[in-house]
């Protein structure tokens, strides 16, 4: 009997039995394991919430009642049951469901979810909105009231946006669950102090041994005699349960756990006794990441989001795993030179922020453990830490997804730029990610930091450039500094790369060396790997439009000596970018031409739109902006035609030549 089908809903969970609610999670399981395989996706974090998330859409009616995901790449189960299952075998594309909750698909999804730390300070939000408006769940005088449950995971307790969520949690004067699933990891190992408590919870505590003093502990802590009231309303299974130790306590939040997060019966009888509670409360849930593939089980941080993949076994050799190669990755190409730039420099210090394998620092780690460090889940201390250590004299770099980057901005302004300290950044997935969407796109990060004053921000084209770059970096210490690439394989078409000069952009086409002996009808100036697709583009239109196209290298500082060479010449600009419109490498030479005093109708600017771009391929996603070959190609032409430069309005954007309506392309 298959029990996991498009008509799959909740409503169908609470007619089942036991065992027909661990056939489906065998189903569930089963399905995650398929297209993830053929597909791509996050793996283990789903396959080790199965149970979890049966237990939850059992017991509570999450139509009528709120559920906040933090990490919210633990959904798979949850949508699988609300009716997503048709979608699935597009997963992460556009034409099927995202990997992340998505309030588009279903009511179901209440926030877009992809950072961590969130769902705890989201859920404290919408309980006290449904109190302010009269809906919140009162045991006495509205039962039928909405409930309030955060399910948080994969390490991200440790985030300082979650503890400030617990802080405030405590203080709620009604009913909240917090589940916290604990799998002892986050992407890869967790790190810190918060992390070997757990270690200790897990290994130590049994249902047994909450049992003693519990109604003591309740009048003692903080909150305790909301606590205490609390406690006659549980259940014999709640009170048994009781943490007497958890510093959850300490928040006033009542502490039950921890339990087995893959026993459907227990999940279920807690969660039931927890749904009745009126006051906050944390549900410690022990489980098995990777949970069910064996391969997964013992390698979660390869498994956390894989691509796709085909399992082999052998009976001598054991159980191998096969992933298509795409080609040498710009991580790849980084953590070999970032271990060479710390084998040559005993000053160089390396840090990320969870993502050891995903930022290629997995490599310092092993090779100079006592100059690398990963913070967790923690990117605003981490920025923090660096800073303290460039005070010290030494040469830090933090690897990080351009899209994490954000989380310590005000770290980066206030404890780093402000202090004219040299930290460096190292922006991995910057511009367009693929399939993991618009949570994970790095879009932002050239005008953010841009605004920093003597910030230096740089881009690479290639593994060639991304070594002079970090070289570069590597002996400024005046300034905040950053580099960005994407999540795509690096190009060899441009050969060895000239040392990097500050603010100083790249000619790749030599013939244009001197602009009067050899005027070009148009110059491209690219950011970074948009420069690869244009040279494509570039040598399809070779008998058409002579074309200068440089590697600009540097937004800030821009190189304003090129751009008066070519606006003083009257010569059209196209800026090309993998970064939004706004406040990107296009606005900086705008500024840098209003600066001097030049004509700039003649620069157009081309990058990601001011709309937000959902899951697909990157090369999709890229064709879609016009940042693939023939989309930029249509930009150079339409950058090079003299009859129509005005600003592009609804009405005539898509009548100028060469113009594309998925492109951004403005003028001035």
């Amino acid at each position: 009997m298959t029990l996991l089908g498009s008509n799959t809903s909740p409503e169908q969970l609470k007619q089942m039995s036991i065992a027909e609610l661990e056939a489906l999670a065998s189903e569930i399981r089963s399905a995650i394991i398929d297209q993830v395989s053929g597909s791509g996706g996050h793996l283990a974090p789903n396959l080790g919430v199965v149970e979890l998330t049966i237990a939850m859409h059992r017991v509570f009616d999450f139509k009528h009642d709120r559920l906040l995901f933090d990490v919210g790449h633990q959904c798979y189960p949850h949508k699988l049951l609300t009716g997503r299952y048709e979608q699935f075998k597009n997963l992460r594309t556009r034409q099927g469901m995202s990997g992340f909750p998505e309030p588009a698909e279903s009511p179901y999804d209440l926030f877009r979810v992809g950072h961590a730390g969130t769902g705890i300070s989201t859920a404290v939000g919408m309980a006290r909105g449904d109190l302010i408006n009269k809906e919140s769940y009162e045991p006495d005088s509205n039962p039928d009231g909405r409930r309030v449950v955060s399910l948080i995971g994969d390490a991200s307790i440790v985030n300082g946006l979650a503890m400030e969520g617990l802080n405030h949690a405590g203080l709620l004067n009604r009913q909240m669950l917090i589940i916290l699933n604990d799998n002892g990891m986050s992407i890869s190992k967790p790190q810190g102090a918060m992390a070997q408590y757990f270690d200790r919870v897990r290994v130590s505590h049994t249902y047994s041994d909450f049992k003693k003093g519990a109604r003591e502990l309740l009048k003692a802590v903080p909150g305790g005699s909301l606590l205490q009231q609390a406690y006659h309303r549980m259940g014999e299974m709640t009170k048994a349960a009781i943490n007497e130790d958890s510093w959850f306590e300490k928040f006033g939040l009542l502490t039950v756990g921890p339990i087995d997060g893959h026993d459907l019966p227990t999940l279920i009888e807690f969660l039931a006794e927890a749904r009745d509670l009126d006051r906050p409360m944390i549900l410690h849930v022990k489980t098995i990441k990777g949970k069910g593939l064996d391969i997964a089980e013992q390698d979660a941080t390869r498994f956390h989001s894989p691509k796709a993949f085909t399992v082999e076994r052998d009976e001598s050799l054991g159980c191998k795993v096969r992933m298509p190669s795409s080609g040498r990755s710009f991580t790849a190409a980084f953590s070999d030179a970032m271990t060479a730039v710390m084998a040559r420099d005993e000053r160089v210090v390396s840090a990320t922020a969870a993502m050891p394998d995903g930022t290629g620092i997995t490599q310092t780690l092993e090779k100079f453990p006592d100059r690398s460090f990963d913070a967790g889940i923690c990117e605003s201390h981490g920025m923090d830490m660096l800073a303290g250590m460039a005070k010290t004299g030494l040469r830090p770099f933090f690897a990080v997804y351009s899209t994490f980057l954000q989380r310590a901005f005000d770290q980066a302004f206030q404890e780093v730029s402000l202090q004219g300290l040299g930290v460096r950044l190292c922006l991995d997935r910057a511009g367009l990610v693929g399939e993991d969407g618009a949570v994970h796109h790095g879009f932002c990060d050239v005008s953010i930091l841009r605004t920093l004053p003597d910030a230096v921000i740089m881009a690479v084209i290639d593994e060639a450039s991304l070594i002079r770059c970090l070289e570069f970096m590597r002996t400024w210490d005046e300034s905040l500094s950053s580099v960005r690439y994407p999540r795509d394989s690096v190009s060899d078409i441009f050969g060895d790369a000239p040392v990097y000069e500050l603010g100083k952009a790249r000619l790749l086409t030599e013939e244009f060396a001197d602009l009067d002996a050899n005027r070009p009808d148009v110059a491209v100036l690219s950011f970074g790997t948009p420069a690869v697709n244009a040279s494509i583009a570039i040598d399809s239109l070779s008998t058409e439009y002579k074309v200068a196209h440089y590697d600009a290298r540097f937004a800030k500082p821009i190189d304003s000596q090129l751009v008066r060479d070519l606006l003083s010449r009257d010569i059209p600009v196209l800026t090309l970018e993998d970064h939004s419109i706004v406040g990107g490498l296009g606005t900086c030479v705008l500024e840098c031409a209003q600066e001097f005093g030049l004509d700039a109708s003649r620069v157009v600017r081309h990058g990601i739109p001011d709309h937000w771009i959902l899951q697909d391929s990157r090369a999709d996603q890229l064709k879609e902006v016009g940042l693939d070959p023939q989309g930029i190609a249509r930009m150079i032409r339409h950058a090079a035609d003299p009859v129509v430069h005005q600003p592009f309005t609804p009405a005539n954007r898509h009548k100028t030549r060469g113009s594309t309506p998925n492109a951004t392309e403005q003028m001035h």
